[in-house]
């Protein structure tokens, strides 16, 4: 390809991109339908504008490489025993349950071969990790039961997608030679295992090294190295490429070099991505749609009323969701997803499924996709459930002399952090998300130590000098928001002292999880100070009210450390709060015995000691 038509090929993909995704983002589509319909717009079936489909395909799905690399850099052993019960119990009976449900409908009624079938049912069975992330996260849902049901069923999806992958050469191969393929099998597995001990035994050593560089690019460079490596290792040996990048990030998910890893391979896979779905878009046959209108609208009512009714009933008796939470999941999660895409190109090159099965099944797939956020907030709106619209300034120029303290979330409980440290004279910043809460800071007299951003890019806390700061005060109230921006904050500045607040018991725990230590539970200490005074109005004394209230906060901090052991168990959550309740209940009897009131009266400046 010359440098002339290398560049014009890279504006036209630039400018595509930058008119169709914001577009798509503005109307709550979604980035992933924006990149598609540029695909479209820039293809053989519309303006005509880029011709080698097969060329820009095969440099796009390194994007699904690096992508596949992630996930498995976030699945370490750790949150997957967390996350276990939704993960392997609602993921697995959805992937099974839709996997076999529409893989019997292709093979019984359109005639598809069974392993063919298998690989349709299975591909379809995968929802769009893109579309329901994005469109929990700018509902700012993610925290919610349906929510968190969701990114559990998704997880497992992405997990399935690797075996799914991993099957089509041996399917393709078993249906040409009529039989099983025990050679590439066994291939299959000595590839695999030599990554897997390679992995364990030389990546850690080679990524020391390369830390002793301290030098950013030479880091970025090792990482695009290990995942090109195992790729082109698998490649050589038959096996899917997306499946060795898998194999390499789960191998370091536990590895101190993860999060430098993560940050390092975002750019090029965000970039990868795009040109992905683009590609994706330029391969579509649109003509279907103008040809075949009831089959391929057909095929998009039936793949999401099926999706949904499996959805439905696993909603609500495995993940125990209320019916509208139970509602809410299968329609964020009935669509197609972007795993679909890989699995039925690889599907239809194999010549598992012909051109025209590939062409109706990437259409219908990417029109579900289209439907799901107008689905989503048609539901939203039957169920009175509003959305918080997203600010659109990006965030404020930072002037700061060398902060102490760095403070995200400028609320109640910010607002108050910041009033004693600047009596105390100790420098701070704060930052704060919401348009609206910034400008009634400055309209009544703001100060100039307090920024709109969002605390999670970390543009921003180098603009604010976290480098410099020495304390990280996590005053955020929304919880999904927090874990983000802790997570940020832990991998860039690990030596930053974090100060969180928690909502909720869930929330202490999972601030647990990233090795935060004490969590504020926004609640406690008001609802304490409120037990004392209505104990005291009751008759009781200031003393032994004091004493109760404090006995009731030892024994509940000592509890919620023993539950965060077990709290993806909610049985045990039960039976272990319950034996907390009847051990207070003993110990408040003990101090109400004759002997126990002799004491008083004998001591009565005496505090009350714990009797067990």
């Amino acid at each position: 390809m010359d440098s002339h038509h290398f560049l014009q090929v890279a504006v036209v993909f630039l400018l595509a991109t930058v008119i169709a995704v914001p577009l798509t983002k503005r109307f709550r589509l979604g980035a992933v339908l924006g990149y598609l319909l540029a695909g479209i717009a820039i293809g053989p079936q519309a303006l005509r504008l880029v011709g080698d489909t097969a060329g820009i395909a095969a440099i796009s799905e390194f994007g699904v490489v690096l992508m596949l690399f992630v996930i498995g850099l976030e699945l370490s052993p750790q949150r997957l025993w967390v996350m276990r019960r939704p993960v392997f119990g609602t993921g697995l009976l959805q992937v099974l349950a839709t996997s076999a449900v529409i893989g019997t409908i292709a093979w019984r009624l359109f005639g598809f071969t069974p392993g063919a079938a298998l690989i349709v049912g299975g591909s379809l069975a995968l929802s769009s990790t893109a579309f329901g992330l994005q469109i929990l996260g700018e509902r700012k849902e993610a925290g919610t039961a349906y929510g968190r049901q969701a990114f559990a069923i998704l997880l497992f999806q992405d997990l399935a997608a690797i075996p799914l992958i991993a099957t089509v050469p041996l399917l393709a191969s078993s249906a040409a030679s009529h039989g099983f393929d025990f050679t590439g099998m066994l291939r299959t597995v000595g590839v695999i295992v030599a990554v897997v001990a390679g992995g364990r035994y030389l990546l850690r050593p080679l990524f020391r090294f390369v830390a002793k560089a301290d030098a950013v690019e030479v880091s970025t460079a090792t990482a695009l190295l290990v995942v090109m490596g195992v790729a082109l290792l698998m490649e050589v040996a038959g096996v899917s490429v997306t499946l060795g990048a898998f194999l390499a990030g789960v191998l370091l998910a536990d590895s101190e070099y993860r999060h430098e890893l993560e940050s390092n391979i975002e750019p090029f896979k965000g970039l990868l991505l795009g040109l992905f779905f683009i590609s994706v878009g330029m391969s579509m046959d649109i003509s279907l749609l103008l040809h075949a209108p009831l089959l391929v609208l057909g095929l998009v009512g039936a793949l999401l009323l099926l999706k949904g009714a499996l959805l439905w009933p696993l909603g609500r008796i495995v993940g125990a969701l209320e019916r509208g939470d139970a509602l809410r999941l299968a329609v964020l999660l009935a669509c197609g997803g972007e795993f679909a895409f890989v699995v039925l190109k690889l599907a239809a090159e194999q010549g598992l499924v012909s051109a025209r099965q590939h062409n109706l099944l990437v259409l219908a797939i990417t029109l579900s996709m289209a439907l799901t956020p107008l689905l989503v907030a048609g539901l939203a709106k039957l169920l009175g459930v509003h959305k918080v619209r997203a600010p659109a300034r990006d965030f404020d120029t930072i002037v700061a002399h060398s902060p102490r303290v760095i403070i995200a979330g400028y609320g109640r409980m910010g607002q108050i952090v910041a009033r004693i440290l600047r009596a105390e004279g100790i420098p701070f910043v704060a930052l704060d998300h919401s348009v609206e809460q910034m400008d009634m800071v400055r309209r009544f007299g703001g100060w100039n130590d307090i920024f709109y951003g969002d605390p999670a890019r970390p543009e921003l806390l180098r603009a604010a000098q976290a480098d410099k700061a020495e304390v990280f005060v996590l005053a955020s109230d929304d919880p999904e928001s927090s874990l983000h921006v802790a997570r940020v904050v832990r991998r860039q500045y690990p030596h930053l002292k974090i100060v969180a607040r928690a909502r909720n018991r869930q929330h202490v725990w999972r601030l647990m999880d990233m090795g935060i230590d004490e969590p504020v539970r926004e609640t406690l200490y008001s609802s304490l100070k409120m037990s004392k005074q209505a104990l005291i109005a009751l008759g009781m004394t200031p003393e032994r009210a004091v004493d109760r209230v404090e006995r009731f906060r030892r024994q509940d901090a000592e509890l919620l450390k023993a539950q965060y052991l077990v709290y993806d168990d909610e049985a045990k959550l039960v039976q272990t709060t319950r034996e907390a309740l009847a051990e207070l209940e003993k110990l408040f009897e003990a101090d109400t015995s004759p002997d126990a009131e002799r004491e008083r009266n004998r001591n009565p400046d005496k505090p009350l000691t714990d009797t067990a």
